[in-house]
């Protein structure tokens, strides 16, 4: 029998010794166990890299000198470091619990390689430092003590933060630029996270001037309010003016989007797959639309609110209805904590108000207004109960830091999204059969998005072609509210979230069914579903049906730097 040190003697033998390592590797690969680490590392130190990483974000949030260019090798150095730590846990001997969560904090760790090597919003994107200016501009006057020492530091922050974004703003996308313009300057009143005015300012500089003239009460602040105003006007001057050498394309390409989303999203598709299953699921809900219409058509149209008095009554009776039904058709637990006041959920859990709030304009409700001043239903199942507040609380108490702190858009948003159709199939609506026809709407207005948005980051549709696509496909949809939309965060795959994330929502029900058959329990499936936080859906899937082909191909990724090597 020949021996290794025969075989390396002649060189045939060393070329079937390579052959033989070579096929061992894809054989170990293909079972999932080649990318896996073997270090001496425990989950106890992955918790502490989780928690450096939390640090390491928080790191730069003064934007006046945190993107410098020595600034960013040294950010980039420091990612690579915990990549260089990630692979020294000993994850081979880990449970299945918690090599989902090491797949989960290196997700999170390729989301902010790519944000820094790939999206760089810092060199690419005027309203990543815009969009930080905003909260200063929404203070409500007086302030004493130590918030009034914030807001004079935020003040006297704008003037360095935009001589700072001119130095780096060097690879400018023209939509991105577009839309700074027009962010400074201009006001659609759809924004999220602004003060509700019937007449909003005109733009961040609108609110600016709104602060200054709000400082009559507190004078001492109107030297640094003026100062960042002349600022903003100074800024909005170079965008205009250096505009034209602003072209830069919006989107990242087929296939660094296809890298992101398999691998810092954890979505076990290619965007080529998930631009099938989402114009799919919009032919789907426009056929059930056109159903449901038809179904409907001797019922009288549901009107919008005539008052913001009957609006606030639909929507406690809409929160009424849906809590009543939860719990009677036993669809999800509703743990103690949750308020049970409806105004109590409306606050400070994720966002303050209503989602929708009942204003009358010089032009016609929005979107979201036309939808909601009918019936709160579907929102109120997507934001309020058993949605993004609900989700919310429930996260806010897992005793896991990892699953405590952790939200994958499509996990959060395609959870929400299954919350809009799978109580309607369940029963929830059957006395209001019109309203069924507006879950409709917002199921096929995300996956509309969905096709938009994947269309637009391989660079085949500018921002505007993909709004004005949009407006095509999508009943009621405004200007406004599409424009908002068109215009992607620092890193992709936001707006195809939703749709693929209620995908798999759907497939892990179907999952479970077939596997527990007569013993399956709705209740308990919601359950346990939401009791493993915001994580993403397919790791969720491996914990609660055993099914691995997933993650195997999640543990052999390829590395973001041969996206430039091919």
């Amino acid at each position: 029998m020949l021996t290794c040190s025969c075989l390396l003697q002649s060189p045939v033998g060393r070329r079937l010794m390579v052959a033989l390592l070579n096929l061992i590797f894809l054989l170990s690969a293909a079972g999932g166990q080649a990318a896996v680490p073997e270090g001496p590392g425990t989950h106890k130190d992955l918790l502490g890299l989780y928690a450096d990483l939390q640090e390491w974000k928080k790191a730069a949030t003064d934007l006046a000198s945190a993107y410098t260019p020595e600034q960013v090798n040294h950010r980039n150095a420091e990612l690579v470091r915990l990549q260089e730590r990630m692979q020294t846990m000993g994850v081979q001997r880990w449970s299945v619990p918690e090599r989902v969560d090491y797949l989960t904090v290196r997700a999170e760790l390729d989301q902010q390689q790519f944000i820094m090597q790939v999206t760089r919003p810092w060199a690419r994107d005027p309203v990543f430092y815009v969009s930080t200016l905003l909260p200063a501009a929404f203070t409500d006057l007086p302030v004493a003590n130590s918030e009034l020492v914030r807001l004079q530091q935020e003040l006297q922050a704008v003037p360095l933060t935009l001589a700072a974004a001119r130095e780096n703003l060097t690879d400018v996308a023209a939509d991105y630029a577009d839309l700074a313009i027009r962010t400074l300057t201009m006001s659609d009143g759809v924004e999220d996270g602004y003060p509700y005015r019937e007449d909003p300012p005109h733009g961040v500089i609108g609110w600016y001037e709104d602060l200054l003239s709000r400082a009559e009460v507190q004078p001492e602040l109107r030297k640094d309010i003026s100062s960042a105003i002349d600022a903003l006007r100074d800024f909005h001057r170079w965008l205009v003016a250096n505009r034209d050498r602003m072209n830069a394309e919006n989107g990242v390409g087929k296939e660094a989007l296809n890298w992101f989303v398999q691998n810092a999203l954890l979505l076990p598709y290619s965007s080529e797959e998930m631009l099938v299953l989402a114009q799919r699921e919009l032919d789907r809900m426009w056929a059930f639309y056109a159903l449901e219409r038809h179904r409907n058509r001797d019922l009288p149209e549901i009107l919008i609110a005539e008052s913001q008095v009957e609006y606030e009554k639909r929507l406690a009776d809409t929160d009424d209805l849906v809590r009543r039904w939860l719990v009677d058709e036993s669809f999800i637990s509703i743990p103690d904590y949750i308020p049970k006041e409806l105004d109590m959920m409306l606050v400070g859990t994720y966002t303050t108000g209503y989602n929708v709030p009942f204003i009358v304009r010089k032009t016609p409700p929005n979107f979201w207004e036309q939808i909601q001043f009918r019936d709160p239903s579907p929102d109120h199942l997507h934001a309020v109960i058993p949605g993004h507040r609900f989700d919310a609380m429930v996260a806010a108490r897992n005793p896991n830091p990892i699953r405590r702190n952790a939200n994958f858009g499509a996990r959060w948003q395609g959870w929400a999204v299954y919350l809009e159709e799978a109580p309607l199939q369940a029963g929830l609506l059957q006395e209001r059969p019109r309203t069924r026809e507006l879950i409709y709407l917002f199921g096929l207005w995300r996956a509309a998005r969905s096709v938009g948005d994947i269309y637009n980051q391989w660079n085949e549709m500018t921002a505007a072609e993909t709004a004005d696509y949009w407006m095509d496909v999508t009943p009621f949809l405004d200007t406004d509210v599409a424009r908002k939309y068109a215009y992607l965060r620092p890193a992709p795959g936001h707006g195809l979230e939703y749709t693929i994330g209620n995908i798999q929502m759907f497939q892990l029900l179907g999952d479970r069914k077939r596997q527990l058959g007569d013993s399956f329990v709705l209740k308990d499936f919601h359950d346990e579903f939401i009791s493993k936080g915001r994580i993403p859906i397919a790791l969720i899937r491996y914990e609660m049906t055993g099914y691995d082909k997933d993650v195997e191909k999640f543990f052999n990724r390829r590395p973001l730097s041969s996206l430039a090597n091919d």
